[in-house]
């Protein structure tokens, strides 16, 4: 928000020997962005232009492009010592998003410009050397702040089509700094930032009746996206392991405006595109097997999101499981817990939501046999191959099937009623999710212990069916919380109220599968 501090006396001596000017834009940090007041100080002396607040290259480098998009914009660049102070100074402050307000602070400080019609906004923008505002990243955060408190943003135009996203922002949109000070004089208004109307139903691109046979993993796919659960697929190359995974988010409802806008603010932090018309659509991220820990989890320098923050709301989906380097693979265990990751770095922490639907695939032996029962490798090959991945990890996947190979009629004859199509299965999803929601206020996967024995209650023929799959399966507390929240998850899809010995019982033969 710029709010105008002029410290100029009209009766003082002092009046021509210093000014003071304060604006306000917003800074980047984490998903948040807090207010950054830009106070600008001229006074006598040799002239000197000096930024102070814990400026980062970029931003230190501002003083060259302010001073060149001044002059080239028709104006007089005071020669005179500026000092810009950008609060609050413990702050870390990066990018060129500071350009525009320092630039038109010290044409007001310099009394060659008047912010009255800018008054209550905030600015945004890097300048080039003849003026020209260039769009800046990570914006989105910032705008939803300023939307929240009932503020105008002045933005480059080049950002217009990101902050058309956001219903209710009043923004204003500019080519240079020319044309913002040309309105401020008078002349034409800067045009509004219009609305972007978001499409009634994502485009997926695919579905899920492109998938062949496979009744098994399409069931637990359904499951899974139900109730948010992680699944694991084991099969030969060519069973459609991929192709599943890739559909799941067909079958997970679009997002509602505070997911969306979380994705999104994490997306433009990450410097990623965003598709104005599929906005709403849910991430979906598949890191190569050569990731290294920190692209899957987000850090470097700047604390940036990884893969598993940009798949938040969304699914993440490892292929080649057993490819990737297990250290890497540990370092998902606690995100899949919590659902969040905590990044700390020398000079700054952060914290980056990563609410992630983890699905992988995997073959199941190092020789990519057609089976576990029909390997071929040895004892020795097996269980360095096992070993690849940790029990603490395989315990915080729900599900785990085994796919088969399809058999010549279920590629070749297709005489018998056509695959279900995603939005069937959309539609049973969603009204399960609904359940969930009302009951609970969250889905089954993201239920803690006290609220597991509260929404998964077992009548005597089910506690007994699990109490028989614990001992006989040596289950851990977490397998147990797990298995009582995808039975529910199962009976929701359903519509029973009471989680059955049928719900136990599938739920079961999904922990079953394991490596084995």
């Amino acid at each position: 928000m710029i709010r105008l501090r002029r410290f100029h006396d009209r009766d003082s001596a002092a009046t021509d020997d210093m000014a003071l000017t304060q604006l306000h834009t917003r800074a980047r940090q984490g998903i948040q962005a807090p207010r950054v007041g830009v106070e600008i100080h001229i006074s006598n002396g040799l002239p000197a232009f000096s930024i102070v607040g814990l400026p980062e290259a970029a931003v230190r480098e501002s003083r060259d492009r302010v001073r060149s998009a001044i002059i080239n914009s028709g104006f007089e660049f005071p020669a005179r010592r500026i000092t810009v102070n950008l609060a609050p100074a413990d702050l870390p402050k990066e990018g060129g998003r500071y350009d525009l307000a320092i630039a038109l602070g010290i044409l007001e400080a310099s009394s060659q410009i008047r912010l009255g019609r800018l008054a209550g906004s905030e600015l945004y923008g890097e300048l080039a050397l003849g003026g020209e505002l260039r769009p800046v990243s990570g914006l989105i955060p910032a705008l939803v702040a300023c939307a929240a408190e009932g503020r105008r943003a002045v933005i480059a135009s080049a950002n217009a089509v990101e902050a058309g996203i956001l219903q209710g922002l009043d923004a204003l949109q500019a080519d240079s700094l020319a044309q913002v000070c040309a309105s401020l004089a008078g002349g034409d208004a800067l045009l509004p930032v219009e609305s972007t109307a978001a499409a009634e139903l994502p485009d997926y691109g695919v579905d899920l009746s492109e998938v062949l046979g496979q009744a098994q993993a399409r069931r637990a796919l359904e499951i899974a996206a139900a109730g948010g659960h992680h699944l694991l697929m084991m099969g030969p190359p060519g069973t459609g392991k991929s192709m599943l995974a890739q559909r799941l988010n067909t079958l997970l409802p679009p997002m509602d405006e505070a997911e969306a806008l979380q994705t999104l603010s994490i997306h433009s932090i990450g410097d990623r595109s965003i598709d104005p018309r599929n906005w709403r659509l849910r991430p979906f991220r598949s890191p190569h097997h050569t990731v290294s820990g920190v692209a899957l989890v987000g850090g470097g320098a700047q604390a940036r999101p990884g893969e598993i923050s940009l798949a938040h709301n969304g699914v993440l989906f490892l292929d080649e499981l057993t490819e990737f380097d297990r250290k890497t693979l540990e370092v998902l265990r606690e995100p899949l817990e919590t659902g969040e990751i905590h990044i700390s770095r020398a000079a700054r922490q952060e914290r980056y939501p990563a609410a992630f639907q983890l699905v992988a695939a995997m073959n199941p032996c190092p020789g990519g046999c057609a089976s576990i029962a029909a390997c071929q490798c040895s004892a020795e090959q097996l269980t360095r191959y096992r070993n690849r991945l940790s029990a603490p990890l395989l315990d915080r996947i729900d599900i785990r099937i085994e796919l088969p190979p399809l058999e010549r009629d279920e590629l070749m004859e297709r005489n018998g009623p056509p695959p279900e199509d995603s939005a069937a299965v959309r539609a049973r999803v969603s009204a399960a999710r609904q359940r969930q929601l009302r009951r609970q206020g969250c889905l089954n996967a993201r239920l803690g212990p006290a609220e597991v024995d509260r929404h998964c209650p077992l009548d005597a023929a089910s506690r007994e069916l699990l109490g028989n799959a614990i001992e006989r399966l040596k289950l851990s507390a977490r397998s147990y919380h797990r298995l009582l929240k995808l039975a529910r998850s199962i009976a929701d899809l359903a519509g029973d109220e009471a989680i059955g010995t049928a719900a136990v019982s599938e739920a079961i033969g999904y922990r079953r599968a394991a490596l084995r």
